[in-house]
């Protein structure tokens, strides 16, 4: 496995995000290092989605007046303001869907050149470049998508679209990897072809923040677990510690039965 970066990637101090008139995010306190390997867990409406798009730089926190609240602090790879064009450059998200769902008139290949630019097409004033060829080439064997390179989007499986979104957020940098629920609408099969593909990248150095409700994704190499509740962490530490059927009966408000095989957890 490669060894991990000490440099920092995120550090979040007192972070609190309002979405409408709702306050989805409070206090949120948390530093992730280039290259960890995470998962964020917990039930639908606690807040993980919205604190991967203040990641982003999507939503952004809120300031109280009250100069006696502690300090709001949000930092991505050392900056505190970001071009956005260039913070997705360093950093790949893998959303749902391929943004602006291009389907009949893009090919595999080329919904991979869009992450470059980080628009939904190839549009005629963007200029590919011959190293830019040379780098999508590299990502879809990385991906093993050489063979859907020329397929139509519209015209994959689910597990193809999202091995190609992968290759999207790769191309431009391979230092961390945002994962929003990437298993939904999967079926088995693509499921695991996933988890074989994630694996594989975290074992050559790509960071990964995982966010997701299904146990089951969460690979071996991941070895640190968050745990939202409500809008906030409730719980961050080593996997073997976190992963317990008590402690996820406790998240999801169920009886939960758990169990260990091959670095895998399976829950019902």
């Amino acid at each position: 496995m490669a060894p991990q970066s000490t440099e920092t990637f995120l550090h979040l101090s007192h972070v609190n995000v309002a979405r409408g008139e709702t306050i989805v995010l409070h206090d949120i306190n948390l530093s992730v290092n280039a290259g960890e390997h995470i998962a964020i867990l917990g039930p639908n409406g606690c807040g993980k989605s919205t604190l991967i798009k203040t990641i982003t730089c999507e939503c952004y926190p809120f300031v109280s007046p009250d100069p006696a609240e502690p300090e709001t602090e949000v930092s991505i790879f050392g900056r505190t303001r970001w071009d956005l064009t260039e913070l997705k450059k360093r950093l790949g998200v893998v959303s749902p869907e391929l943004p602006g769902r291009p389907t009949l008139t893009t090919t595999g290949r080329d919904a991979v050149l869009t992450g470059f630019f980080s628009s939904s097409t190839l549009w005629p004033n963007l200029t590919v470049t011959d190293e830019m060829q040379a780098r999508a080439d590299e990502v879809l064997k990385l991906i093993d998508a050489d063979t859907i390179r020329d397929k139509l989007v519209g015209h994959m499986s689910a597990g193809q679209q999202r091995r190609i979104m992968i290759g999207r957020a790769l191309v431009a940098s391979s230092q961390m990897l945002l994962l929003d629920e990437p298993s939904n609408a999967l079926d088995l099969s693509a499921q695991t072809e996933l988890r074989h593909l994630l694996r594989r990248l975290a074992q050559q150095g790509t960071g990964i923040l995982l966010i997701t409700h299904h146990v089951s994704d969460i690979i071996p190499e991941i070895d640190r677990i968050l745990m939202m509740k409500d809008g906030r962490i409730v719980a961050d530490g080593p996997k073997s510690e976190l992963l317990t059927a008590p402690r996820l009966s406790s998240l999801f408000h169920t009886p939960i039965d758990l169990t260990h095989k091959d670095g895998f957890y399976h829950a019902w």
